[in-house]
């Protein structure tokens, strides 16, 4: 029971910050392009408290279209050989840095809260499913390797989002898909 009341708690306390996330003032989609490692990766989500102990690092290849919105292709190398990919075309909002795209049955809400292009982004998520709500954030670097200050920017931001600490995963380089 306490448990369950801990993480009602968090989750609770996720919704009331996720509204008041706002992307990075000076946002460029053209600056995001290229090749990204997600080296990090935080949600309270039921799924992923679940496989967190399997996940590794994957690469996610960012193209920002002619209209200002984000094609995102993302491929991680399974321990068999084979690789799991997903793809999603985020559609920029009014707010510079804003983008929605659907997923598995959520409609997403992701915002590009802190980026430097050639070092590291931060993104923040708040996915719909039949009414529920998840924060997902995630961090990316241009390498595999990020500082330790940024790791715990990452998850400082990600517990000021109500993210339990458990839920906090920094991934295990692995090997790369080669390109599909």
């Amino acid at each position: 029971m306490t448990l369950l009341l801990k993480v009602l708690g968090a989750v609770l306390c996720s919704f009331a910050v996720s509204s008041e996330v706002i992307p990075q003032a000076d946002f460029n989609a053209q600056g995001m392009a290229g090749k990204w490692y997600l080296v990090g990766f935080a949600t309270n989500a039921e799924w992923f408290v679940n496989r967190k102990a399997s996940m590794k690092m994957g690469t996610t290849m960012i193209t920002p279209t002619a209209d200002g919105d984000l094609d995102i292709s993302y491929a991680s190398l399974n321990s068999d050989g084979s690789c799991w990919r997903m793809n999603n075309l985020a559609k920029k909002a009014e707010m510079p840095g804003k983008f929605t795209y659907s997923s598995w049955g959520n409609q997403n809400d992701m915002r590009v809260v802190e980026v430097k292009y050639d070092q590291y982004a931060l993104t923040h998520t708040v996915k719909t499913k039949a009414g529920d709500n998840a924060v997902v954030n995630k961090l990316y670097g241009r390498g595999a390797d990020l500082g330790a200050d940024l790791l715990e920017k990452f998850r400082q931001f990600s517990l000021e989002n109500g993210i339990l600490p458990e839920n906090i995963a920094l991934l295990p380089k692995n090997g790369e898909c080669s390109a599909a």
